[in-house]
């Protein structure tokens, strides 16, 4: 494993470089991360022959992550979400007696940190070698009221690619007000390599029992609903597209999969890695595995891509070209009493771990 170097990305508009940073582990997997809101430019993983590809949805320009079109549709391609992840109804929340707005940046509701989140921030950021793997930790520091948020929020998120082909992401807080918080990363993957073709076929298996079901502005009702009998039934390795078209009311409101998914964590402590999901993709034969110490996983099937994004092999990202499994607490948390708090105290430390395994297998086991 090593870091094998940096070269310049681009230059934002107001003149500050933005970076590329490579690694490489002991079996030739390749990761590429910029400092510019911590997105991964490149996964590169071998298929059942040997082949690499690029499993991940992204641009190779600066300019494409900063273009209209880009900003306009923001997909979010590989980047770290906060201060919040996901939505947060009508982009309000109460906490300790006051009312705080945020921008509602995704219809009536809050979504993914507001205008500027951590997708569009420049982190500080510095590669690393140790016994564990290569990889980069970047920290930014989010001022009290920026995005409407209380509390200057001291934030470190460190990658870690290792020789046992994982991508390990930690992720740290403290902060000086209480303040709602709850990180996560964005890649869109694609398992045949991305530009190439839907991720239908994919199958999926999510750890879960039950999922939180949304309203027509995708903020959760408060219920939480058994996955048995419904198209949310992942417990068993099934195709993504297999049941993605039904009628179903859920299915309609996301326009396919935008759901939060109760991670099964019985007799698991909240900060031990439990296993959340499982992807393969049969002509690859690629398999991802994801980890987690976070109570929900949201499953996007990329509903929202409809071409008018170009990736790294010059074709259009059309619907589905991509899914995310992003860990997390669940949505809208800071108004659902029911739902496990995302409030963190001065004092305390925010911690969280996501470990993405891959590998190859002929037949999903």
């Amino acid at each position: 494993m090593s870091f094998v170097g940096t070269e310049i990305l681009g230059r934002l508009p107001d003149g500050r470089q933005v970076d590329v940073y490579r690694f490489t582990n002991a079996n030739g997997i390749e990761l590429r991360v910029i400092n510019y809101g911590g997105i991964i430019l490149s996964l590169k993983t071998p298929n059942l022959e040997g082949v690499f590809d690029d499993i991940v949805l992204g641009f190779n320009s600066l300019d494409s992550y900063l273009s209209k079109a880009y900003l306009n549709a923001n997909p979010y391609f590989g980047a770290l979400i906060g201060r919040y992840s996901n939505r947060i109804a009508d982009g309000q929340f109460s906490l300790n007696g006051e009312t705080y707005s945020l921008a509602t940046n995704d219809g009536s509701n809050h979504l993914h940190g507001g205008q500027q989140g951590f997708d569009k921030v420049l982190w500080q950021a510095e590669p690393f070698e140790n016994d564990a793997g290569t990889g980069l930790v970047l920290r930014y520091t989010s001022e009290g009221g920026e995005e409407g948020y209380p509390g200057r929020l001291e934030v470190d998120v460190t990658y870690t690619l290792t020789d046992a082909d994982e991508l390990m992401m930690d992720y740290c807080a403290v902060t000086d007000k209480a303040t709602p918080v709850t990180l996560t990363h964005h890649s869109y993957f694609n398992l045949k390599g991305e530009g190439g073709d839907t991720i239908l076929d994919h199958q999926l298996m999510i750890n879960a029992s039950e999922f939180t079901p949304i309203n027509d502005t995708l903020i959760p009702a408060g219920e939480f609903r058994s996955v048995s009998g419904t198209p949310f039934d992942f417990t068993q390795p099934t195709p993504i597209g297999e049941r993605i078209e039904q009628q179903n009311e859920q299915l309609a409101f996301g326009g396919g999969y935008d759901h939060n998914f109760v991670l099964d964590r019985d007799n698991v402590a909240k900060d031990e890695l439990v296993l959340a999901a499982k992807v393969w993709e049969p002509k690859s034969g690629r398999l991802m595995e994801v980890s987690t110490s976070e109570p929900g996983i949201q499953f996007y099937s990329g509903n929202f891509l409809n071409g008018d994004l170009t990736g790294k092999q010059g074709q259009a990202y059309g619907q589905r070209s991509g899914f995310a499994l992003e860990t997390q607490h669940y949505p809208d948390s800071p108004n659902q009493d029911a739902f496990p708090s995302t409030i963190l105290e001065p004092g305390e430390v925010y911690r969280s771990r996501t470990v993405y395994r891959f590998s190859v297998q002929k037949a999903l086991s």
